[in-house]
């Protein structure tokens, strides 16, 4: 089952979810907007590690926006810090954000019950595209979970800004398999 609007604005008042800044203004009829960071991450190397830490830029968007290049990956972050105990969320672009040709949270759209902090958006334009702090660039939506609970304790626990892959740190298990 997935929360609608109003049951996600209840859940946020009683504190079975946390959305922080919240706005009732950003509740959709089943899904919650959140809007784009300040800042970006790109790679900085031509080949990017999946076994090693890599080296990032940052990159401010000021009050000017900030132009996407295509064949770059964008790390960006939410605004919102969004989490729960008791929902599995889901992030996704918003429709008006793909018709303008920019791939949000692809490959990565769920999240744990027990994860809280900002979330990490991949962000991936077909052609140039001027992005804005605060804009809306997607919508997680809540589903109701079954079953025992795990809550997540993992790498990316408490994210503030856009967070790079951390898979380097699995890389010791990956090659212990291989072996």
């Amino acid at each position: 089952m997935i929360l609608t609007g109003p049951e996600i604005n209840t859940a946020v008042a009683d504190g079975r979810l946390r959305i922080t800044p919240f706005d009732p203004k950003q509740t959709n009829p089943n899904s919650y907007n959140v809007r784009l960071g300040a800042t970006l991450l790109t790679y900085a190397t031509k080949v990017i590690d999946a076994h090693h830490a890599n080296p990032t830029h940052t990159i401010r968007i000021d009050t000017d926006g900030y132009v996407l290049q295509p064949g770059e990956l964008y790390l960006g972050h939410t605004v919102e810090e969004v989490g729960s105990d008791l929902f599995i969320p889901l992030l996704f672009g918003r429709s008006s954000v793909g018709r303008l040709g920019l791939f949000v949270e692809i490959t990565a759209p769920i999240g744990d019950i027990g994860f809280h902090g900002q979330w990490t958006l991949m962000l991936s334009p077909i052609r140039p595209l001027r992005v804005y702090a605060g804009m809306k660039i997607g919508q997680i939506m809540f589903f109701v979970s079954t079953g025992d609970v795990d809550l997540y304790r993992g790498k990316y626990q408490g994210a503030a800004g856009p967070q790079p892959s951390r898979y380097w740190r699995d890389a010791a298990h990956v090659q212990a398999v291989a072996s």
